[in-house]
Formats: structure tokens, C-alpha cells, sequence
């Protein structure tokens, strides 16, 4: 859970910096009111999610693994809850 919500810090704070850097950028040149907001944002999201991509490499992975795990915990789980039904059913 912790790569989990490290992970999820990381893109919240590329979006939150890629926001910053437009912002900072084009914010003398453009009047700002609610659209060249929610146009900044949407511009933001995409630069963020493609540096996301080189940046957060590691991490996905880690969070990759940790996923995978706790799935093969959890179907071990089942099996074994379902075998055990099984060999409780009257013959």
C-alpha cells in the first residue's frame, strides 16, 4: 500500500508542477478565466502522464510487483477455501 500512495503522490505532484510550469509560462499572454483553466489542466495531464512514463518507471514497477503478489495471495486464498468446500461435501 505504501508504493501504492507514493506512487500515486508522484503523479499527483508531475500534475501539479506540468500545472505550474504553463501556468507560469503563458499566464502574462492568456486572460485567465474558468476555460483556459480547465485547458491548462488538460494540457497538464497529458505532459504529466508522458513524463510519467520515463519518470515513475521504477515505481510503476514496484507497484507492479506488489499487485501481482497480493493477487497470487489472494487466489491462493481461494483455492484453498474452495478445496476445502469440496472435501466437506457428503459422498
Amino acid at each position: 500500500m505504501k508504493v501504492f500512495a507514493l506512487y500515486t503522490a508522484a503523479r499527483i505532484g508531475l500534475f501539479a508542477v506540468a500545472y505550474g510550469v504553463i501556468w507560469l509560462t503563458f499566464g502574462r499572454w492568456i486572460e485567465w478565466n474558468a476555460l483556459s483553466a480547465l485547458y491548462t489542466a488538460i494540457i497538464a495531464m497529458v505532459l504529466s502522464a508522458v513524463v510519467a512514463i520515463w519518470v515513475l518507471k521504477g515505481l510503476r514497477e514496484q507497484l507492479a510487483v506488489q499487485v501481482e503478489q497480493r493477487a497470487t495471495r489472494a487466489k491462493a486464498a481461494f483455492e484453498a477455501r474452495r478445496s476445502a468446500e469440496d472435501d466437506d461435501s457428503p459422498r
